[in-house]
């Protein structure tokens, strides 16, 4: 009796962790993401023709992730920021489009979740014509997964009047840059980074 219990008892062990294992397999299956894909080709003519950069990495090697103070401001070494200390707490998911820059702090924690930035210069020299804030609006509405903000920036360098940035990566355009040209990259940056493992937590937003 006491070998037949001890046969129970290994059995039992023996389907508990089986039965854990996969739990935690399926777990990791369901919230799994992707790797980053190729920025498509239509993009990459698009930001050619309208006189942009290709898609860039600013930081090499890993960026620094620090949390700063909520609240805390931070003098970013490029702008628009791409990766570095953030703030603790990220923006919502929504709203997708915003009419005055929130805090970069911010901006860049949700780069962090795999989200995309879109950025235009609103007005003065160089800013983007009107017409291509209504398409890049109806973008960042229409986007499914609620990982993409548009926001217009306050300190967009000289020549910039339009910008896309993921986790560590950057496209800068010229205010010249039309609404079809703009629409078409900033697809291209969203299919290539959004809620992909190019960020290092793609799921902690939820939605990816």
């Amino acid at each position: 009796m006491r070998r037949q219990r001890r046969r129970d008892t290994a059995r039992r062990f023996v389907i508990s962790v089986v039965v854990a294992a996969v739990a935690i397999g399926v777990f990791t299956w369901f919230t799994r993401v992707g790797a980053a894909n190729p920025f498509p080709a239509a993009a990459s003519d698009a930001a050619k023709a309208a006189g942009c950069t290709g898609v860039e990495t600013p930081v090499s090697g890993a960026p620094d992730r620090t949390h700063l103070a909520s609240g805390a401001t931070y003098a970013y070494p490029e702008e628009p920021a791409t990766s570095g200390p953030h703030d603790p707490s990220p923006l919502p998911n929504t709203p997708a489009v915003y009419t005055a820059m929130p805090p970069e702090t911010q901006l860049v924690h949700n780069l962090e979740h795999a989200f995309v930035n879109i950025y235009y210069r609103p007005d003065g020299d160089g800013a983007v014509a009107p017409d291509v804030i209504s398409a890049l609006t109806t973008v960042a509405n229409n986007d499914a997964n609620h990982h993409v903000i548009l926001t217009p920036h306050t300190s967009l360098p000289t020549g910039v009047g339009f910008a896309v940035t993921a986790w560590n990566k950057l496209l800068t355009c010229p205010g010249t840059v039309t609404a079809s040209q703009a629409t078409t990259i900033a697809k291209g940056f969203m299919t290539a980074f959004e809620c992909t493992s190019n960020a290092p937590e793609p799921t902690s937003s939820g939605k990816c």
